[in-house]
């Protein structure tokens, strides 16, 4: 080996810092003491290889919910913090700015974990997203069973199909807890699942009633059909009110569908029957939470 003049000799290419094996060796201890995971091909997320389940392909975790969220930015951390999203690690790299301190207290308070980390590495975690210094991860969000929805002898199981804004789902979730539901079913893919944004227009009621996720929700239906339950899905074209929907006072499934596209045609064919709200006014829909709000209102009227 070459030796260069008073500098020792030349290290290997293996050996430098740029090299892709000694990056990926930092990655990985880095994803292994901050549990945020790897960025793979594409820049994709995805866990140390060690620690992936058997059989289980890079990047399937994300739609399980097991992989942890990151919030970032001043304002969408606080109000994450204020929201009680449960957070697990608040990461911050100066605390001069009066938001971050804000952070930081509310974090404090809920005994979350504060790690203080360079401008680099909090780059590198977020995937480059814009930061301002600061940083929440989220606790990933552990779906329940949908079999698991069917407690009592009368259940009120909410199905949500088409939904792809985490608001939405939030708001239906939050209804859903205040009419007093059992829990609420969403697809598993191609769907809004439980995310920092659905914790915060939920108000926390997330915290209080389950959330299941179906591989496929026609026949998810199905079963509930088959376990006793009435399924009636929200439709405009619906020919019964909500109102006047009698079979809602026993076992009984709500299908809310999207408010451009509302159900699924597979979704509505399942249902036993597609009800409506009656609404005199000009607007030709309404936003998918605030028409599961007032379709659930009405449910637990008729079952009281």
């Amino acid at each position: 080996m070459a030796k260069r003049k008073g500098k020792g000799p030349t290290p290997k290419a293996e050996d430098r810092h740029w090299h892709g094996k000694r990056q990926k060796a930092r990655a990985v201890k880095s994803s292994k003491r901050t549990g945020t995971p790897t960025l793979g091909p594409g820049g994709r997320a995805q866990a140390p290889s060690e620690n992936r389940p058997a059989g289980r392909p890079a990047g399937a975790r994300r739609a399980t919910g097991e992989v942890p969220e990151l919030v970032t930015g001043r304002n969408p951390v606080v109000e994450a913090l204020r929201a009680g999203v449960p957070g697990t690690a608040l990461y911050v790299t100066s605390g001069t700015d009066e938001r971050v301190r804000e952070a930081i207290q509310i974090a404090a308070d809920r005994r979350i974990p504060l790690l203080e980390t360079g401008k680099n590495e909090l780059d590198r975690l977020t995937d480059g997203a814009v930061h301002q210094g600061i940083a929440l991860q989220v606790k990933p969000y552990r779906y329940a069973h949908p079999d698991d929805l069917l407690k009592g002898t009368a259940p009120l199981i909410v199905a949500v199909d088409g939904i792809t804004d985490p608001r939405n789902l939030g708001a239906i979730v939050r209804s859903a807890s205040a009419f007093g539901a059992t829990g609420v079913v969403v697809p598993e893919r191609r769907a809004a699942g439980v995310t920092a944004g659905a914790w915060k227009s939920s108000a926390g009621t997330l915290a209080n009633i389950p959330v299941a996720q179906a591989t496929n929700l026609s026949r998810q239906l199905k079963a509930y059909q088959k376990a006793g339950c009435f399924v009636a899905g929200l439709d405009a074209a619906g020919g019964v009110t909500v109102a006047d929907l009698e079979l809602a006072s026993g076992p009984f499934v709500l299908v809310v569908g999207s408010e451009g596209k509302g159900l699924g045609r597979l979704v509505a064919d399942t249902c036993d029957m597609l009800v409506t709200i009656p609404m005199p006014g000009r607007a030709e829909s309404l936003n998918a939470g605030v028409a599961a709000g007032i379709a659930l209102y009405e449910i637990s009227r008729l079952r009281a």
